[in-house]
């Protein structure tokens, strides 16, 4: 059994079995900015309960400090954004960013000392050292949120770690761990806010990493080895391309969660574009073998022709046949006058490969075209 506990979250079976297989579908929230900026500030009792409480001693300190940076929002302009702190998202945003460009992780890591007994780790990383490591630096925020009223938590895990092109498997290590703030939203749920400098300020979402994932990340193994202007060129022109065809799949797929005209909208849509496929790929074909014909001699070119077109009417020439036994069996399957033709190509055709033994292309060609046109 899977239970679910008081907050919503997921509780896998306790004592699990060896070689036990189970399956989770979940359903992840897509980041709205604007819904997130709008979401209500009443939450749930059991929410406050748990995750608003902050160490006394430093509660008030800590809202002092918190109120006041807020307060010099539009003077200090962190982030260059004219966006008014109005609501917890906003907030949020605000203070990671604050916290990225104000506070420094140490370069040797003896320059941290270890805290004294009656030292709480968030007033010393925020008034003594003026920094921390990696995640001294999401504790400090999940501390700030809660002091002025915002639910939020501390969460580990790991980051994606290195993609490896070759076996198309991500390499994730011990040093990949680290702890990120969630900040929870009434009727949205828990998201994350990442303060740690060098870190992106708002992690990967699954809108971000669910298309294109792995190409992408296979471009950016590929992207190290090229110079920096070229690998900008490119980088815009695949983003806008991979945004349009992502908006275009998101909006085709969004067709089949409106009701009856959608789906039949949809289904519309889906075989004109699998019918244009079709013809584009027919084409390209065509293309492609007119294409390597162009490269022949002209003999070469005639002969090839002549097999293409028997093939599509349903004698094709088998490998080990030669041009020779092959016209002999023509004569079985086609009219005496087709196959007279194809007979006098494939001997024109041995005459000039194996005997150097010049052709009359132009007779060749105007029977040939004789023979396609009577069909």
């Amino acid at each position: 059994m899977i239970a679910v506990d008081t907050e919503g979250s997921l509780r896998s079976p306790v004592e699990l079995s060896e070689g036990l297989t189970y399956t989770v579908i979940s359903q992840v929230p897509y980041r709205d900015r604007t819904l997130l900026g709008k979401a209500s500030t009443k939450y749930p009792q059991n929410i406050e309960k748990y995750y608003l409480p902050i160490p006394p001693e430093i509660a008030q300190k800590l809202r002092q400090h918190t109120e006041k940076i807020l307060a010099n929002y539009n003077t200090e302009r962190v982030g260059n954004s004219q966006k008014a702190l109005d609501s917890a998202y906003e907030k949020a945003l605000y203070l990671a960013q604050y916290l990225k460009q104000h506070y420094s992780i140490p370069k040797n890591p003896s320059d941290l000392r270890y805290l004294g007994d009656k030292e709480d780790l968030v007033e010393a990383f925020l008034f003594k050292y003026k920094g921390g490591y990696r995640d001294h630096f999401s504790t400090a925020l999940t501390m700030m949120l809660r002091s002025i009223g915002i639910p939020a938590r501390l969460v580990a895990g790991f980051s994606s770690g290195e993609f490896n092109p070759f076996t198309g498997m991500y390499v994730v290590r011990n040093t990949d761990a680290y702890a990120m703030t969630e900040v929870y939203f009434p009727k949205y749920g828990w998201f994350a806010f990442d303060p740690i400098p060098n870190h992106p300020l708002i992690p990967p979402s699954i809108e971000d990493t669910e298309t294109f994932g792995v190409l992408h990340q296979f471009w950016n193994w590929i992207a190290g080895w090229l110079p920096s202007p070229v690998t900008g060129l490119l980088n815009n022109v695949f983003r806008a391309i991979f945004s349009w065809i992502a908006t275009a799949l998101s909006w085709f797929f969004s067709l089949f969660s409106q009701g009856w005209l959608g789906i039949l909208v949809g289904v519309i849509l889906a075989t004109a574009l699998a019918f244009l496929s079709w013809i584009g790929w027919e084409q390209w074909r065509e293309w492609r073998s007119s294409f390597a014909l162009s490269k022949l001699p002209p003999m070469e070119r005639l002969y090839q022709q002549m097999l293409k077109w028997t093939d599509q009417k349903g004698l094709g020439k088998h490998p080990a046949q030669t041009p020779l036994k092959y016209a002999q069996v023509s004569y079985q399957h086609y009219s005496f006058a087709t196959a007279e033709v194809i007979d006098e190509i494939c001997q024109a055709y041995v005459g000039w490969r194996y005997g150097n033994h010049a052709p009359d292309l132009n007779r060749l060609r105007q029977r040939w075209q004789q023979v396609r046109n009577s069909q």
